[in-house]
């Protein structure tokens, strides 16, 4: 069965069948590579022209008191700290970091069968960092960051107006050109160093591979330690 089957009542929606999971491979604190960030990057890797906009993952926040907010968002980089993504450091995603500096990450690759969960600390990137991304886009994508105050409450039009606006002020002919537009100070990068990366591999019978990387306390950021356990399913 290739898709769930609900089964609508006057006071539910239930979710009666799904499909049942079948990688063809294993999983093993045996197998895996040392570090989960090489493991990931190998996931990554293969998946690339297998599963639509890999790169989509899942971005949890939460408020100082414990109140969690998630939204999708644009995974951009992985180095040697940890998993990068850019937004407006206005919206709410970045108003929650600042005010509680930990964040989930979660991926999933239904056509493979796959998840990768990440946990850990957040850092805002450098300006340079930041500088390089922001170029790299297309104009219009650079238009739009200076133009959508994000999470804030807007009037219909509102933010296409003020884009309309920045397209003359910085002279734009088209948004594929390349032109000269700033970065905005309100806009940047974040990077999510991970204490906890988990892989999950679907298997037949909800018997699924579960793989999960502690960092061991005490271990540098750019060079940590792990310990490598199986969880059950």
């Amino acid at each position: 069965m290739d898709y769930p089957i609900a089964q609508p009542t006057p006071d539910k929606l239930q979710v009666t069948a799904h499909n049942q999971y079948d990688a063809p491979e294993s999983l093993s604190p045996s197998t895996v590579a040392p570090s989960p960030l090489d493991q990931f990057c190998t996931w990554f890797t293969q998946v690339q022209g297998v599963v639509s906009e890999p790169e989509a993952m899942s971005l949890s926040t939460a408020t100082p008191s414990g109140i969690p907010s998630s939204r999708f968002v644009l995974f951009k980089q992985l180095d040697a700290r940890g998993f990068v993504f850019y937004t407006n450091y206005t919206s709410r995603k970045s108003q929650e970091l600042r005010a509680n500096p930990h964040a989930a990450l979660a991926f999933y690759w239904r056509e493979v069968h796959k998840q990768v969960r990440v946990v850990g600390r957040v850092e805002r990137v450098s300006r340079e960092e930041s500088e390089e991304y922001f170029h790299g886009r297309p104009a219009g994508s650079q238009l739009s960051a200076w133009a959508s105050r994000q999470s804030s409450v807007v009037a219909e039009g509102e933010v296409q107006a003020r884009y309309d606006e920045l397209k003359e002020r910085f002279k734009v002919p088209g948004t594929e050109h390349d032109v000269d537009v700033p970065l905005p100070e309100f806009w940047g990068g974040w990077r999510v160093v991970p204490d906890e990366v988990e892989f999950w591999l679907g298997k037949p019978s909800r018997l699924h591979d579960r793989i999960r990387y502690l960092r061991v306390p005490g271990s540098p950021d750019d060079t940590p330690q792990w310990t490598i356990e199986r969880l059950a399913s």
